[in-house]
Protein backbone atom coordinates (compact mmCIF):
# COMPACT_ATOMS: atom_id res chain seq x y z
CA UNK A 1 0.00 0.00 0.00
CA UNK A 2 2.63 2.25 0.94
CA UNK A 3 4.54 1.53 -2.60
CA UNK A 4 1.58 2.34 -4.65
CA UNK A 5 1.18 5.82 -2.32
CA UNK A 6 4.81 6.75 -3.14
CA UNK A 7 3.79 6.00 -7.08
CA UNK A 8 0.97 8.08 -7.01
CA UNK A 9 2.54 11.28 -5.29
CA UNK A 10 5.09 10.17 -7.64
CA UNK A 11 3.12 10.72 -10.89
CA UNK A 12 1.37 13.86 -9.15
CA UNK A 13 4.93 15.91 -8.64
CA UNK A 14 5.66 14.88 -12.38
CA UNK A 15 2.73 15.91 -13.85
CA UNK A 16 3.07 19.48 -11.66
CA UNK A 17 7.15 19.97 -12.45
CA UNK A 18 6.03 19.85 -16.36
CA UNK A 19 4.01 22.74 -17.38
CA UNK A 20 1.79 22.42 -20.59
CA UNK A 21 3.29 24.79 -22.90
CA UNK A 22 1.68 25.69 -26.29
CA UNK A 23 4.57 27.34 -27.74
CA UNK A 24 7.50 25.78 -25.91
CA UNK A 25 8.93 22.45 -23.39
CA UNK A 26 9.59 23.10 -20.36
CA UNK A 27 13.19 24.69 -19.65
CA UNK A 28 16.05 23.89 -17.74
CA UNK A 29 17.15 25.86 -14.50
CA UNK A 30 20.22 26.19 -16.35
CA UNK A 31 18.04 27.41 -19.24
CA UNK A 32 16.66 29.78 -16.96
CA UNK A 33 19.38 31.24 -15.34
CA UNK A 34 21.19 31.75 -18.10
CA UNK A 35 17.94 34.29 -19.81
CA UNK A 36 17.06 35.63 -16.65
CA UNK A 37 17.25 38.76 -15.40
CA UNK A 38 16.27 40.62 -12.24
CA UNK A 39 12.23 42.60 -12.46
CA UNK A 40 13.13 46.51 -12.56
CA UNK A 41 9.91 45.93 -10.49
CA UNK A 42 12.21 44.60 -8.02
CA UNK A 43 15.54 46.22 -8.10
CA UNK A 44 13.84 49.85 -7.72
CA UNK A 45 11.43 48.92 -4.77
CA UNK A 46 14.39 49.29 -2.67
CA UNK A 47 11.89 48.88 0.60
CA UNK A 48 9.34 46.13 1.17
CA UNK A 49 7.21 44.69 4.07
CA UNK A 50 6.95 41.18 5.11
CA UNK A 51 4.66 39.74 8.02
CA UNK A 52 6.47 36.97 9.38
CA UNK A 53 2.84 35.90 10.62
CA UNK A 54 1.16 32.49 11.73
CA UNK A 55 0.05 30.11 14.29
CA UNK A 56 3.14 30.85 16.63
CA UNK A 57 1.60 34.38 17.16
CA UNK A 58 -1.38 33.03 18.83
CA UNK A 59 0.70 32.33 22.60
CA UNK A 60 1.43 35.54 23.69
CA UNK A 61 4.74 34.50 25.01
CA UNK A 62 7.26 31.82 24.83
CA UNK A 63 9.95 33.44 21.55
CA UNK A 64 9.63 33.01 18.08
CA UNK A 65 10.50 28.90 17.87
CA UNK A 66 7.08 28.17 20.36
CA UNK A 67 5.92 25.17 18.70
CA UNK A 68 9.36 23.61 19.21
CA UNK A 69 10.05 25.06 22.83
CA UNK A 70 6.71 24.41 24.43
CA UNK A 71 7.96 20.86 24.37
CA UNK A 72 11.23 21.20 26.14
CA UNK A 73 11.40 21.59 29.93
CA UNK A 74 15.11 22.75 29.48
CA UNK A 75 15.82 24.62 26.15
CA UNK A 76 19.84 24.78 26.24
CA UNK A 77 21.42 27.53 24.20
CA UNK A 78 18.08 28.79 22.63
CA UNK A 79 17.18 30.84 25.82
CA UNK A 80 14.46 33.09 23.55
CA UNK A 81 12.07 30.30 23.91
CA UNK A 82 12.49 29.48 27.51
CA UNK A 83 9.09 30.45 28.73
CA UNK A 84 7.04 28.23 26.09
CA UNK A 85 6.77 25.18 28.60
CA UNK A 86 5.61 27.00 31.41
CA UNK A 87 3.47 29.18 29.59
CA UNK A 88 1.86 26.65 27.73
CA UNK A 89 1.02 24.18 30.42
CA UNK A 90 -0.52 27.26 32.52
CA UNK A 91 -2.56 28.64 29.05
CA UNK A 92 -3.49 25.15 27.50
CA UNK A 93 -2.61 22.42 29.44
CA UNK A 94 0.32 19.90 29.29
CA UNK A 95 1.55 19.15 25.84
CA UNK A 96 1.13 15.42 26.78
CA UNK A 97 -2.18 16.24 26.24
CA UNK A 98 -2.58 19.34 24.43
CA UNK A 99 -0.09 19.84 21.82
CA UNK A 100 0.68 22.51 19.35
CA UNK A 101 -1.84 21.31 17.31
CA UNK A 102 -4.17 22.51 19.66
CA UNK A 103 -2.93 25.77 19.37
CA UNK A 104 -3.47 25.88 15.87
CA UNK A 105 -7.22 25.13 16.60
CA UNK A 106 -7.38 28.20 18.88
CA UNK A 107 -5.48 30.22 16.50
CA UNK A 108 -8.61 32.85 14.32
CA UNK A 109 -6.70 35.79 13.13
CA UNK A 110 -10.25 37.51 13.95
CA UNK A 111 -9.29 41.24 12.86
CA UNK A 112 -7.32 40.29 9.71
CA UNK A 113 -8.00 42.97 7.17
CA UNK A 114 -5.54 42.18 4.41
CA UNK A 115 -6.67 45.25 2.43
CA UNK A 116 -6.69 47.84 4.96
CA UNK A 117 -2.91 46.10 5.73
CA UNK A 118 -1.92 46.40 2.37
CA UNK A 119 -3.57 50.34 1.90
CA UNK A 120 -1.26 51.05 5.29
CA UNK A 121 1.81 49.41 3.87
CA UNK A 122 1.81 51.21 0.99
CA UNK A 123 0.92 54.58 2.17
CA UNK A 124 4.58 53.94 3.78
CA UNK A 125 5.91 54.04 0.36
CA UNK A 126 6.78 49.70 -0.02
CA UNK A 127 6.91 48.93 -3.05
CA UNK A 128 6.38 44.73 -2.59
CA UNK A 129 4.76 42.74 0.07
CA UNK A 130 5.79 39.40 1.27
CA UNK A 131 3.76 37.03 3.59
CA UNK A 132 4.42 33.90 5.64
CA UNK A 133 3.25 30.79 3.42
CA UNK A 134 4.52 28.34 6.29
CA UNK A 135 7.01 27.91 8.87
CA UNK A 136 8.76 25.43 10.34
CA UNK A 137 5.96 24.34 12.37
CA UNK A 138 4.77 22.12 9.21
CA UNK A 139 1.64 24.31 8.90
CA UNK A 140 0.25 25.71 5.57
CA UNK A 141 -1.17 29.36 5.89
CA UNK A 142 -3.24 28.37 2.29
CA UNK A 143 -5.58 26.22 1.14
CA UNK A 144 -2.95 23.37 0.44
CA UNK A 145 -4.40 20.46 -1.57
CA UNK A 146 -1.52 18.28 -0.18
CA UNK A 147 -1.26 18.86 3.25
CA UNK A 148 -4.36 19.05 5.54
CA UNK A 149 -2.70 21.19 8.35
CA UNK A 150 -3.50 24.58 6.67
CA UNK A 151 -5.46 27.71 7.68
CA UNK A 152 -8.71 26.65 5.43
CA UNK A 153 -9.18 23.45 7.67
CA UNK A 154 -8.20 24.18 10.96
CA UNK A 155 -8.01 27.98 12.77
CA UNK A 156 -9.05 30.52 10.79
CA UNK A 157 -11.04 28.77 8.72
CA UNK A 158 -9.59 31.37 5.89
CA UNK A 159 -7.06 31.08 2.99
CA UNK A 160 -4.69 33.72 4.10
CA UNK A 161 -1.84 33.78 1.69
CA UNK A 162 -5.39 34.19 -1.21
CA UNK A 163 -6.56 37.47 0.87
CA UNK A 164 -3.15 39.04 0.55
CA UNK A 165 -2.72 37.59 -2.84
CA UNK A 166 -6.01 39.87 -3.81
CA UNK A 167 -5.34 42.90 -1.91
CA UNK A 168 -1.92 42.72 -3.50
CA UNK A 169 -3.78 42.56 -6.75
CA UNK A 170 -5.83 45.87 -5.64
CA UNK A 171 -2.94 48.00 -4.64
CA UNK A 172 -0.95 47.01 -7.30
CA UNK A 173 1.79 46.09 -4.99
CA UNK A 174 4.19 42.75 -6.34
CA UNK A 175 3.69 39.59 -4.08
CA UNK A 176 5.90 37.27 -2.93
CA UNK A 177 5.65 34.57 -0.40
CA UNK A 178 8.00 32.84 1.90
CA UNK A 179 8.68 29.44 2.61
CA UNK A 180 10.62 28.05 6.23
CA UNK A 181 9.39 24.46 6.25
CA UNK A 182 12.00 22.02 4.50
CA UNK A 183 13.79 21.92 8.57
CA UNK A 184 9.94 20.57 10.24
CA UNK A 185 11.26 17.06 10.65
CA UNK A 186 14.86 17.97 12.82
CA UNK A 187 12.94 20.98 14.36
CA UNK A 188 9.82 19.06 15.29
CA UNK A 189 11.90 16.12 17.32
CA UNK A 190 11.34 17.74 20.91
CA UNK A 191 7.29 16.78 20.27
CA UNK A 192 8.24 13.34 20.48
CA UNK A 193 9.74 13.62 23.95
CA UNK A 194 8.60 13.79 27.43
CA UNK A 195 9.09 15.41 30.68
CA UNK A 196 12.41 14.30 32.86
CA UNK A 197 10.62 15.35 35.95
CA UNK A 198 7.66 16.52 37.54
CA UNK A 199 4.13 14.37 37.58
CA UNK A 200 4.17 14.43 33.93
CA UNK A 201 7.65 12.64 33.87
CA UNK A 202 7.65 9.88 31.45
CA UNK A 203 4.40 10.76 30.16
CA UNK A 204 4.35 11.03 25.75
CA UNK A 205 3.92 14.19 24.09
CA UNK A 206 1.69 14.42 21.24
CA UNK A 207 3.54 13.91 18.69
CA UNK A 208 3.40 10.52 19.85
CA UNK A 209 -0.36 10.39 18.77
CA UNK A 210 -2.08 9.12 16.07
CA UNK A 211 -5.23 9.61 14.03
CA UNK A 212 -7.06 7.36 16.47
CA UNK A 213 -6.48 9.19 19.96
CA UNK A 214 -8.19 11.69 17.70
CA UNK A 215 -11.88 10.36 17.85
CA UNK A 216 -14.39 12.51 19.50
CA UNK A 217 -11.53 15.24 19.37
CA UNK A 218 -11.77 18.25 17.16
CA UNK A 219 -9.07 17.38 15.38
CA UNK A 220 -10.91 13.95 14.59
CA UNK A 221 -9.75 12.49 10.85
CA UNK A 222 -6.64 14.33 11.36
CA UNK A 223 -3.82 12.37 11.47
CA UNK A 224 -0.44 14.22 14.04
CA UNK A 225 1.83 12.41 11.87
CA UNK A 226 1.32 14.71 9.17
CA UNK A 227 1.65 17.56 11.51
CA UNK A 228 5.09 16.52 13.11
CA UNK A 229 6.05 13.61 10.86
CA UNK A 230 6.00 10.32 11.69
CA UNK A 231 8.16 8.99 15.36
CA UNK A 232 11.78 9.38 14.45
CA UNK A 233 12.06 4.95 14.18
CA UNK A 234 9.40 5.10 11.59
CA UNK A 235 11.35 7.33 9.37
CA UNK A 236 12.00 5.27 6.86
CA UNK A 237 14.05 6.61 3.81
CA UNK A 238 10.98 5.82 1.83
CA UNK A 239 9.19 7.88 4.12
CA UNK A 240 11.71 10.97 3.73
CA UNK A 241 11.53 10.32 0.16
CA UNK A 242 7.51 11.13 0.30
CA UNK A 243 8.09 13.68 2.64
CA UNK A 244 10.46 15.77 -0.19
CA UNK A 245 7.85 14.81 -2.65
CA UNK A 246 5.00 16.22 -0.55
CA UNK A 247 7.24 19.31 -0.43
CA UNK A 248 7.61 19.85 -4.24
CA UNK A 249 3.52 19.33 -4.53
CA UNK A 250 2.61 22.05 -1.51
CA UNK A 251 4.74 24.91 -2.91
CA UNK A 252 4.77 24.21 -6.82
CA UNK A 253 0.70 24.56 -5.71
CA UNK A 254 1.54 27.58 -3.87
CA UNK A 255 3.66 29.67 -6.78
CA UNK A 256 1.12 28.44 -9.26
CA UNK A 257 -2.35 28.50 -8.16
CA UNK A 258 -1.87 31.74 -6.24
CA UNK A 259 -0.62 34.77 -8.40
CA UNK A 260 3.17 34.93 -6.60
CA UNK A 261 6.04 37.67 -8.02
CA UNK A 262 8.64 36.60 -5.21
CA UNK A 263 9.64 32.88 -3.56
CA UNK A 264 11.54 33.36 -0.30
CA UNK A 265 13.47 30.58 1.42
CA UNK A 266 14.68 30.24 4.93
CA UNK A 267 18.23 28.50 4.48
CA UNK A 268 21.33 27.91 2.30
CA UNK A 269 20.65 26.72 -0.84
CA UNK A 270 18.19 24.66 -2.39
CA UNK A 271 15.30 23.62 0.37
CA UNK A 272 15.90 19.39 0.05
CA UNK A 273 18.38 20.64 -2.78
CA UNK A 274 17.36 18.92 -6.29
CA UNK A 275 13.68 19.10 -4.78
CA UNK A 276 13.99 22.78 -4.21
CA UNK A 277 15.48 23.17 -7.77
CA UNK A 278 12.66 21.88 -9.33
CA UNK A 279 10.15 23.96 -7.51
CA UNK A 280 12.21 27.39 -8.82
CA UNK A 281 12.42 25.63 -12.23
CA UNK A 282 8.17 25.29 -12.05
CA UNK A 283 8.07 28.91 -10.46
CA UNK A 284 9.97 30.33 -13.54
CA UNK A 285 8.58 27.95 -16.20
CA UNK A 286 5.04 29.09 -14.61
CA UNK A 287 5.41 32.77 -15.24
CA UNK A 288 7.60 32.67 -18.50
CA UNK A 289 4.39 30.80 -19.49
CA UNK A 290 1.92 33.14 -18.13
CA UNK A 291 3.97 37.15 -19.29
CA UNK A 292 6.32 35.65 -22.04
CA UNK A 293 9.03 36.55 -19.62
CA UNK A 294 10.62 35.40 -15.84
CA UNK A 295 9.15 38.45 -14.11
CA UNK A 296 9.79 37.04 -10.28
CA UNK A 297 12.16 36.88 -7.83
CA UNK A 298 13.46 33.71 -5.90
CA UNK A 299 15.43 34.95 -2.31
CA UNK A 300 17.20 33.16 -0.06
CA UNK A 301 20.55 32.73 1.37
CA UNK A 302 22.02 31.72 -1.85
CA UNK A 303 25.70 31.31 -3.08
CA UNK A 304 26.66 31.09 -6.58
CA UNK A 305 23.25 30.96 -8.17
CA UNK A 306 23.30 34.36 -10.35
CA UNK A 307 19.16 34.35 -10.74
CA UNK A 308 18.62 34.33 -7.10
CA UNK A 309 18.60 37.38 -4.70
CA UNK A 310 21.28 36.49 -1.76
CA UNK A 311 19.01 37.10 1.44
CA UNK A 312 20.94 38.56 5.01
CA UNK A 313 19.19 37.83 8.16
CA UNK A 314 19.34 41.05 10.74
CA UNK A 315 22.67 42.41 8.44
CA UNK A 316 23.79 43.78 5.52
CA UNK A 317 26.44 43.77 3.12
CA UNK A 318 30.16 45.35 4.07
CA UNK A 319 30.92 46.91 0.62
CA UNK A 320 28.62 47.53 -2.64
CA UNK A 321 27.79 43.91 -4.46
CA UNK A 322 27.60 44.28 -8.52
CA UNK A 323 24.07 42.03 -7.58
CA UNK A 324 20.70 42.66 -6.08
CA UNK A 325 20.82 41.73 -2.58
CA UNK A 326 18.17 42.13 0.66
CA UNK A 327 18.76 42.30 4.08
CA UNK A 328 15.77 41.29 6.26
CA UNK A 329 14.44 42.80 9.81
CA UNK A 330 12.43 43.57 12.59
CA UNK A 331 11.52 45.58 15.15
CA UNK A 332 11.70 43.17 17.67
CA UNK A 333 11.38 39.53 16.88
CA UNK A 334 9.95 37.59 14.01
CA UNK A 335 6.89 36.64 15.83
CA UNK A 336 4.98 38.74 17.99
CA UNK A 337 5.41 37.89 21.36
CA UNK A 338 5.22 39.68 25.22
CA UNK A 339 8.38 37.96 26.85
CA UNK A 340 9.29 41.35 28.54
CA UNK A 341 12.61 40.06 29.63
CA UNK A 342 13.38 38.62 25.91
CA UNK A 343 11.98 40.58 24.01
CA UNK A 344 13.14 44.68 24.09
CA UNK A 345 12.93 46.46 20.78
CA UNK A 346 16.10 46.20 19.44
CA UNK A 347 15.40 48.53 16.35
CA UNK A 348 13.08 51.82 15.92
CA UNK A 349 12.24 54.26 12.89
CA UNK A 350 15.77 56.01 13.60
CA UNK A 351 17.96 52.50 13.27
CA UNK A 352 15.51 51.44 10.17
CA UNK A 353 15.94 54.41 8.04
CA UNK A 354 19.77 54.08 8.93
CA UNK A 355 19.77 50.44 7.66
CA UNK A 356 17.87 51.55 4.64
CA UNK A 357 19.93 54.17 3.88
CA UNK A 358 23.15 51.79 4.11
CA UNK A 359 21.60 48.75 1.86
CA UNK A 360 20.66 51.49 -0.91
CA UNK A 361 24.08 52.39 -1.07
CA UNK A 362 25.40 49.02 -1.26
CA UNK A 363 22.86 47.90 -3.87
CA UNK A 364 20.10 46.27 -1.54
CA UNK A 365 17.09 46.09 -0.48
CA UNK A 366 15.66 46.36 3.05
CA UNK A 367 12.67 44.01 3.56
CA UNK A 368 11.26 45.24 6.83
CA UNK A 369 8.83 42.90 9.19
CA UNK A 370 5.75 44.23 10.55
CA UNK A 371 4.91 41.64 13.69
CA UNK A 372 1.58 41.42 13.76
CA UNK A 373 -1.12 40.15 16.35
CA UNK A 374 -2.48 37.14 16.55
CA UNK A 375 -5.90 38.66 15.09
CA UNK A 376 -4.09 40.32 11.95
CA UNK A 377 -3.52 43.57 13.48
CA UNK A 378 -0.89 46.23 13.96
CA UNK A 379 0.78 46.39 17.59
CA UNK A 380 -0.04 50.79 18.75
CA UNK A 381 3.61 51.04 19.44
CA UNK A 382 4.76 49.38 16.28
CA UNK A 383 2.71 51.57 13.81
CA UNK A 384 4.13 54.53 15.88
CA UNK A 385 7.70 53.81 14.43
CA UNK A 386 6.31 52.56 11.05
CA UNK A 387 4.48 55.94 10.51
CA UNK A 388 7.82 57.86 11.46
CA UNK A 389 9.17 55.27 8.63
CA UNK A 390 6.71 55.78 5.98
CA UNK A 391 7.14 59.81 6.49
CA UNK A 392 10.76 59.40 5.83
CA UNK A 393 10.44 57.21 2.65
CA UNK A 394 7.42 59.37 0.86
CA UNK A 395 9.75 62.88 2.01
CA UNK A 396 12.95 60.98 0.33
CA UNK A 397 11.24 59.21 -2.24
CA UNK A 398 13.44 60.71 -5.13
CA UNK A 399 16.61 58.89 -3.57
CA UNK A 400 15.16 55.90 -2.82
CA UNK A 401 13.03 53.95 -5.81
CA UNK A 402 15.32 53.06 -8.57
CA UNK A 403 18.31 54.20 -6.62
CA UNK A 404 21.91 53.12 -7.84
CA UNK A 405 25.18 52.86 -5.85
CA UNK A 406 27.77 55.67 -6.84
CA UNK A 407 31.32 54.40 -7.27
CA UNK A 408 31.68 54.43 -2.71
CA UNK A 409 29.00 53.82 -0.81
CA UNK A 410 30.50 56.04 1.87
CA UNK A 411 32.53 58.60 3.43
CA UNK A 412 33.77 59.08 7.11
CA UNK A 413 33.26 55.64 7.84
CA UNK A 414 32.92 53.30 10.46
CA UNK A 415 32.59 56.77 12.67
CA UNK A 416 30.92 54.51 15.78
CA UNK A 417 34.13 52.51 15.64
CA UNK A 418 36.29 55.90 16.76
CA UNK A 419 37.35 56.28 19.86
CA UNK A 420 35.05 58.98 21.03
CA UNK A 421 34.75 60.76 24.15
CA UNK A 422 31.78 58.83 25.21
CA UNK A 423 33.61 56.25 27.34
CA UNK A 424 33.83 53.60 24.68
CA UNK A 425 36.82 51.31 25.20
CA UNK A 426 39.39 49.39 22.83
CA UNK A 427 37.64 46.05 23.67
CA UNK A 428 33.79 46.80 22.88
CA UNK A 429 35.69 48.86 19.78
CA UNK A 430 37.01 45.19 19.09
CA UNK A 431 33.79 43.52 19.18
CA UNK A 432 32.55 46.17 17.09
CA UNK A 433 34.67 45.31 14.81
CA UNK A 434 34.54 41.80 14.16
CA UNK A 435 30.88 42.20 13.91
CA UNK A 436 31.01 44.41 10.99
CA UNK A 437 33.15 41.44 8.68
CA UNK A 438 29.91 39.24 9.30
CA UNK A 439 27.20 39.58 6.84
CA UNK A 440 24.04 37.88 8.81
CA UNK A 441 23.20 39.13 11.95
CA UNK A 442 26.06 42.42 11.64
CA UNK A 443 23.63 44.74 12.17
CA UNK A 444 23.52 47.98 13.88
CA UNK A 445 20.38 48.44 16.48
CA UNK A 446 19.52 51.33 19.00
CA UNK A 447 22.08 49.64 21.23
CA UNK A 448 24.86 50.69 18.98
CA UNK A 449 27.05 53.37 19.24
CA UNK A 450 25.66 56.66 17.35
CA UNK A 451 27.29 57.48 14.18
CA UNK A 452 29.06 60.52 13.91
CA UNK A 453 27.64 63.70 12.66
CA UNK A 454 29.50 63.60 9.38
CA UNK A 455 29.59 60.08 8.26
CA UNK A 456 27.17 59.99 5.13
CA UNK A 457 26.19 57.11 2.55
CA UNK A 458 25.75 57.89 -1.34
CA UNK A 459 23.03 56.96 -3.75
CA UNK A 460 22.58 58.39 -7.41
CA UNK A 461 19.60 58.33 -9.81
CA UNK A 462 18.45 60.65 -12.70
CA UNK A 463 21.95 62.19 -12.95
CA UNK A 464 21.76 63.74 -9.35
CA UNK A 465 24.47 62.70 -6.46
CA UNK A 466 22.55 61.82 -3.16
CA UNK A 467 24.13 62.36 0.21
CA UNK A 468 22.32 61.27 3.30
CA UNK A 469 24.08 62.34 6.73
CA UNK A 470 22.72 59.36 8.91
CA UNK A 471 23.06 61.61 12.26
CA UNK A 472 22.33 64.77 11.17
CA UNK A 473 23.76 68.11 13.29
CA UNK A 474 23.36 71.31 12.66
CA UNK A 475 26.82 72.67 11.29
CA UNK A 476 29.53 72.23 9.18
CA UNK A 477 30.62 68.08 7.65
CA UNK A 478 33.47 67.97 5.40
CA UNK A 479 33.27 65.22 2.99
CA UNK A 480 36.51 64.27 1.46
CA UNK A 481 35.18 61.91 -1.39
CA UNK A 482 34.00 65.14 -3.10
CA UNK A 483 37.10 67.32 -3.31
CA UNK A 484 37.76 67.91 -6.84
CA UNK A 485 41.21 66.23 -6.56
CA UNK A 486 39.88 63.15 -4.81
CA UNK A 487 40.33 59.63 -6.80
CA UNK A 488 36.06 59.50 -7.36
CA UNK A 489 36.86 62.85 -9.81
CA UNK A 490 33.51 64.09 -9.15
CA UNK A 491 32.71 67.04 -11.21
CA UNK A 492 32.19 70.44 -9.99
CA UNK A 493 28.77 70.75 -7.84
CA UNK A 494 26.32 73.39 -9.56
CA UNK A 495 24.02 73.35 -6.88
CA UNK A 496 22.89 71.30 -3.30
CA UNK A 497 19.49 71.28 -1.69
CA UNK A 498 18.04 69.51 1.35
CA UNK A 499 14.96 67.36 0.05
CA UNK A 500 11.99 69.03 2.31
CA UNK A 501 13.98 71.97 2.99
CA UNK A 502 13.69 75.68 1.37
CA UNK A 503 16.76 77.35 2.53
CA UNK A 504 19.72 77.56 0.13
CA UNK A 505 22.26 75.32 1.36
CA UNK A 506 25.85 76.89 1.71
CA UNK A 507 28.75 74.38 0.48
CA UNK A 508 32.15 75.12 -0.57
CA UNK A 509 33.81 72.59 -3.14
CA UNK A 510 38.13 72.98 -2.93
CA UNK A 511 40.60 70.23 -3.91
CA UNK A 512 40.56 68.41 -1.56
CA UNK A 513 37.56 68.39 -0.02
CA UNK A 514 33.88 69.35 0.35
CA UNK A 515 32.59 71.56 2.98
CA UNK A 516 28.50 71.25 3.73
CA UNK A 517 26.10 73.16 5.89
CA UNK A 518 23.76 71.20 7.67
CA UNK A 519 20.94 73.40 8.67
CA UNK A 520 19.49 73.31 12.07
CA UNK A 521 16.04 73.22 10.56
CA UNK A 522 14.99 70.17 8.70
CA UNK A 523 11.48 68.59 7.58
CA UNK A 524 12.47 65.30 9.59
CA UNK A 525 14.25 64.42 12.41
CA UNK A 526 16.33 61.38 10.90
CA UNK A 527 18.69 61.45 8.13
CA UNK A 528 19.03 64.02 6.39
CA UNK A 529 18.93 63.77 2.28
CA UNK A 530 21.05 66.08 0.07
CA UNK A 531 20.61 66.41 -3.68
CA UNK A 532 23.69 67.05 -5.75
CA UNK A 533 24.11 67.93 -9.25
CA UNK A 534 27.08 68.09 -10.86
CA UNK A 535 28.76 65.70 -9.63
CA UNK A 536 28.21 62.92 -12.31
Amino acid sequence: MKRTKLILISLLVACLSVPCFSQEQERSWEELRDQYEFPSWYTEARFGIWVHWGAQTEPLKGGGWYARHMYMQDVGREQWGDAAYEYHCKTYGHPSEIGYKDVLNEWKAEKLDTDALMKYFKSLGAKYFVALANHHDHFDNFNSTYHPWNSVKVGPKRDIIKEFEVSCKKFDIPYGVSSHDDRFLSWWLPAFGADTSGVYQGKPYDGNMTVEDGKGKWWEGLNPADLYGLPPTQRTPEYLESVKQNWVLRHTELVTKYDVDMLWFDGYGFPYKEYGKQVCQNFFNHKLQQNGTIDAVIAGKFSNEPSTVKDIERGGASEILPYPWQGITTLRTWFYKEDTDRMEYKQNARTIIELLADYMSKNGNLLLNVELLADGTIPAEQKTMLDDIGKWVNLNSEAIYASKPWLIYGDNLDSYLKLADDGTDETDLAALKEQKKAAHFNERTMASPAYGHDEVRFVTNNKALYVIVLNPAKGDIELPSLGLNSEQKPGKITSIKMIGGKDSIKFQQGQEKLILSVPGKRANKYAAVFKLEGVL
